[in-house]
């Protein structure tokens, strides 16, 4: 397979699904960018503005965002493409079993599950290369995880605390559970929303359970643009894995990805 020639099919796709227009590069990266933007994309206006090198304002966006069918030649393309990438960033497996700590690209992690920090609409992040973690999933996935996630969720919100389950698609994870945290503006949460995330690491084990999965990861729920502070949300983690009564699951990943959040829970855990 010619994986350029393939990479400006799916762009060509893309771009006519969203009504875009713009010149295709010509390099393997520049494309591969240009196909992740255009798969996260609120409306033609945010991506136009993301690959004319403008930050996608709120006049940029539209609210509303309605699941379509999508066509089977395209997801051969795309997920070529996307297991290509995945082969490129490396496929990490962990065979610990208990609790444990990673640090690095959640989508590398080959597991039962992975879990998403996502919003409360559940649709992924609209931001074209915004590097959340939920952009990240969504992007590794593929365009049928937020197919699923809107037919699972029929334009409802997801409660804070709540979780669901999906496929995991070009991901290694062989699913993905998304769960919405607290949102802290000041950066001092109340008891209330310390339960609140307690919550969320419930929800999760609760899906893994009654779906017999034996693995899990978990990245750092409502810390980075949610603004929960990273060592309380750590300490509200590990307790709650701790204490949970875990009988399918064996092992349990915490993945950070910043230094501090590694020193936080190698202290925590005594790792």
């Amino acid at each position: 397979m010619d994986r350029l020639e393939n990479l400006k099919n799916i762009i060509m796709y893309l771009m006519a699904d969203e009504h875009v227009s713009h010149r295709i590069p010509s390099s393997l990266e520049e494309r591969q960018k240009m196909m992740r933007a255009l798969m996260n994309v609120w409306s033609s206006e945010s991506i136009q503005a993301c690959l004319e090198g403008r930050v996608a304002t709120n006049e940029d966006e539209v609210n509303v965002w309605e699941p379509r069918p999508i066509a089977e030649d395209f997801l051969t393309m795309q997920d070529a493409e996307l297991q290509m990438q995945r082969e490129d960033k490396g496929v990490v497996e962990v065979h610990d079993e208990g609790l444990t700590i990673w640090q690095g690209d959640i989508t590398r992690l080959k597991l039962d599950a992975i879990v998403n920090a996502a919003n409360a609409q559940a649709l992924g992040c609209w931001a074209p290369l915004h590097n959340c973690i939920d952009n990240c999933i969504h992007s590794a996935a593929g365009i049928q995880l937020r197919k699923e996630c809107a037919d699972k969720m029929q334009g409802r919100l997801l409660a804070t605390g709540d979780a669901f389950i999906t496929k995991g698609y070009n991901l290694p994870a062989k699913h993905v559970i998304h769960t919405v945290g607290p949102i802290i503006p000041d950066g001092v949460p109340t008891k209330e929303q310390e339960e609140q995330l307690a919550q969320c690491y419930r929800s999760c084990l609760d899906l893994a359970e009654q779906n017999g999965l034996e693995s899990i990861a978990f990245c750092c729920i409502s810390t980075g643009v949610f603004h929960f502070p990273n060592e309380l949300a750590a300490r509200i983690a590990i307790e709650t894995v701790k204490s949970y009564p875990r009988h399918a699951l064996k092992t349990i990943v915490f993945n950070v990805f910043l230094d501090k959040d590694r020193d936080i829970y190698q202290q925590l855990l005594g790792a």
